[in-house]
């Protein structure tokens, strides 16, 4: 049965051409949600709305780089209401601190901190037109809670995410916006493997440090997210959901 709070109710994900961006795009349309999707990369996008439309559902998609503010405000133009974003565009790259070209270091901090703020900035603007709405950040355990080592630049980012989250919620909740950051572990895409690695690699890998044994599946990520955007969450604010398998427990 659709939460009752989500049916109905626009909802923008960036970086919603693959992984767990994918994954949120197909909750919340289950949920009935109307869905307006960012990306890169526009046939990456149209390979998630594709099924969502074929099974009835309301989908919008702009091919925009959250980097760029110019390329935003042209998407927000054209959003009118906004009840929920989920910023989950993301990098990461691997290097020690001292190995790491500043090229690299910058790209990270820019996807994963400078592109959430610019979006939040937004929507933000946007939510208060409508007097309310929930922003939910996708950051990560790593930053939040743990460090690896050659993981600084993307550690460090998600740090960032961390406590943007907190500042921009407090600013926020005197308009009737909700912002919290979900910190997932491990998850099975592409960004969970380690150069070279396999997925059987990473399972047993992951299996030998995770109290759970395994990695999250997108899904799960998502069925978090959905629980945060509704009014079941109405008393969450600015806070850090890890969803780990008790990896930083």
């Amino acid at each position: 049965m659709p939460i009752a709070s989500l049916s109905g109710k626009t909802v923008l994900v960036t970086g919603a051409g693959g992984g767990i961006g994918r994954a949120l795009a197909n909750a919340f349309a289950r949920e009935k949600a109307t869905l307006l999707l960012i990306g890169r990369k526009e046939q990456d996008l149209e390979a998630t709305a594709a099924p969502i439309r074929d099974h009835g559902g309301k989908i919008h998609v702009f091919p925009a780089d959250v980097t760029d503010e110019a390329a935003l405000l042209a998407v927000m133009a054209e959003v009118g209401r906004l009840d929920v974003a989920v910023n989950a565009a993301g990098i990461i790259a691997s290097g020690a601190i001292d190995e790491m070209g500043a090229e690299t270091f910058s790209r990270v901090l820019s996807v994963n901190v400078l592109g959430l703020w610019l979006s939040m900035k937004h929507e933000i603007q946007a939510m208060k037109r409508n007097g309310g709405g929930a922003i939910i950040n996708i950051g990560s355990n790593i930053g939040a809670r743990l460090v690896r080592p050659t993981l600084g630049a993307y550690a460090a980012s998600k740090a960032a995410v961390s406590s943007l989250t907190r500042t921009a919620a407090l600013e926020a909740i005197s308009h009737g916006i909700r912002i919290n950051c979900l910190c997932p572990g491990p998850v099975d895409t592409p960004m969970s493997l380690r150069p070279g690695e396999d997925r059987e690699r990473r399972d047993a890998r992951i299996a030998a440090t995770n109290p759970s044994r395994r990695v999250a599946q997108p899904d799960e990520i998502a069925q978090t997210a959905l629980w945060l955007a509704s009014g079941a969450a109405d008393f969450i604010v600015g806070q850090d959901i890890v969803v780990d398998g008790g990896a930083s427990a």
